[in-house]
Order: structure tokens, then C-alpha cells, then sequence
């Protein structure tokens, strides 16, 4: 007897969940939310494909909200106990605490990353994955995330980011830093592009 039918139906209703509550979050602060929505499974899936999972260091999330490329960098091989969750909203901090016991949650400001990580990250980090608002931020601020984001990554590791906008997130012509871009990805609603950032 499959036990298949009954997954699904589990699946379904958390995934409905999580869409409430990243809509009543975003109703209360539009600007701390990346997304009216979680992020899609195939967006998810792009982002995650860009960290290597044989690397070793700690793999840092900003801004996971409920988890769904969180959920796409366990099933593209990350070990949860990599993980280093940092969010800004409580409840969705009490969540991922839920949801992935082993990874380490960090309640705080992603665009104040230093201070989020400094007590928490004891060895460069593999990756840094993002799904803050980068384009709702001054450029300023957007630079002040990537330069404290590649001060705690290995040399040559990814600063992954997504963006609905059609222009990079951050600008291409970063001396030191190479930049590439995924297809946009159309099945995402709205669509959304995925940048990567590396640095020496």
C-alpha cells in the first residue's frame, strides 16, 4: 500500500501556510519582505545549484523567511548542521527553529551582517545565499551587504542572490568581483533572475 497519497496531501496545506504567512508579513513591513510569496521551487532549486557541496564551511541564508531555499539547499546536499539562518522576523525565526533543529538560527539584521554573524561564524563560510529586498535598498547599503557578506566568505565562494528587477541587484562592474546571471526564470512567479557574485 503506497503511503504517496497522504505525503502530498501533507505538503499542500504547509505550503499554503507558509503563503499566509509571508503575505500577513509582508502586509505589516512590505519593505523587510523580498517577496510577497515564497520563493518557488524552481527558483529555489537555481539558487541552491550554485553552492558546492563538497565544499566544508558553513552555508549562510539571509532572510529565509519559512524556509523554501532553505528546503532546496538540504535537498541539493547541504548538511542542515552547515546551515546559519540568519532573520529578522521573530516568527519566522521560531519557525526555522522548528523546521531544521540542527541548523543554527540567528535572529537579526542581515543588512548589519557582521554583527549578526561575528559571535556565530567560526570558519569562512562556502556560500552566502540571499533573498533579502537587495532592490528595494539604497546602493550604498546594497554594497555595505556584499562587501560584510565577502568578508566571511572563502576566497573564489558565491554571494547568491535573486532579484525580480531586469537589472543585477548589484552592480556587474565591481572591481575584483565576477558576476554571472542564471536564465530568467520564468515558472517563478513573478519571474525572477538569480546573480552570483564571487570575489578573488
Amino acid at each position: 500500500m503506497s503511503l504517496q497519497p497522504s505525503v502530498r496531501a501533507l505538503k499542500k496545506p504547509l505550503r499554503l501556510d507558509d503563503e499566509v504567512r509571508f503575505l500577513r508579513s509582508w502586509i505589516e513591513k512590505p519593505l523587510h519582505m523580498g517577496a510577497v510569496m515564497p520563493s518557488g521551487r524552481v527558483l529555489a532549486r537555481t539558487m541552491a545549484q550554485y553552492v558546492d557541496v563538497h565544499s566544508t564551511g558553513p552555508v549562510v541564508e539571509l532572510g529565509p523567511g519559512t524556509g523554501a531555499i532553505t528546503n532546496a539547499l538540504i535537498e541539493h546536499g547541504i548538511e542542515q548542521s552547515r546551515l546559519v539562518l540568519v532573520e529578522y522576523n521573530p516568527g519566522f525565526c521560531a519557525l526555522l527553529r522548528d523546521r531544521y533543529p540542527q541548523a543554527t538560527v540567528v535572529q537579526g539584521d542581515a543588512y548589519k551582517l557582521r554583527d549578526s554573524l561575528w559571535s556565530v561564524l567560526k570558519s569562512p563560510s562556502s556560500a552566502v545565499v540571499s533573498g533579502l529586498p537587495l532592490v528595494t535598498k539604497p546602493m550604498l547599503t546594497r554594497l555595505k551587504l556584499i562587501r560584510d557578506a565577502f568578508a566571511a566568505l572563502s576566497p573564489g565562494a558565491p554571494f547568491v542572490q535573486f532579484t525580480y528587477s531586469v537589472t543585477p541587484p548589484i552592480p556587474k562592474s565591481l572591481p575584483g568581483v565576477s558576476t554571472q546571471a542564471s536564465e530568467r526564470i520564468w515558472m517563478n512567479l513573478p519571474p525572477a533572475r538569480v546573480w552570483v557574485y564571487r570575489k578573488g
